[in-house]
């Protein structure tokens, strides 16, 4: 007898299992593939964010060691990780020691103070992400 109830109960189950697919419509179906297909961790993942930095400068003429401001928005990045200033020095990138963290919404706020006359180049970075590069004359 308990045999006979637990296929009774199997089958009841079967049965509600495969209304409720039914009733999900296309939507279920779609999300789960077929048992008999093999797919690749690839085409569940979602399509990749290619990383962005983009940055403006508050002032493009500023006097030396005068404090100005470098905002931007991201894209790709994960919210709280740092970008940082980066100064063209004889040919080279230079991290200064100036960062701030990107917000949830994926923009920045950086407060900058330049001491090196002329025109610098600069971007802003995180990792190999790097923004356009932007000029501010030092005077």
């Amino acid at each position: 007898m308990i045999s006979k109830r637990r296929s009774l109960r199997m089958a009841v189950v079967g049965t509600l299992g495969a209304a409720s697919l039914a009733l999900a419509g296309t939507a279920m179906a779609a999300a789960s593939p077929a048992p008999h297909t093999a797919s690749t961790a690839a085409e569940h993942k979602a399509p990749a964010v290619k990383a962005a930095i983009t940055a403006t400068p508050s002032a493009s003429s500023v006097g030396a060691w005068q404090l100005f401001r470098v905002t931007g928005k991201t894209t790709g990045l994960k919210a709280g990780s740092a970008v940082t200033l980066q100064q063209k020095q004889h040919g080279k990138w230079v991290t200064l020691p100036a960062s701030a963290p990107v917000s949830h919404t994926g923009s920045y706020s950086l407060g900058v103070k330049l001491g090196l006359k002329g025109k610098n180049d600069l971007r802003i970075v995180n990792g190999t992400t790097a923004s356009p590069v932007f000029n501010v004359t030092v005077r």
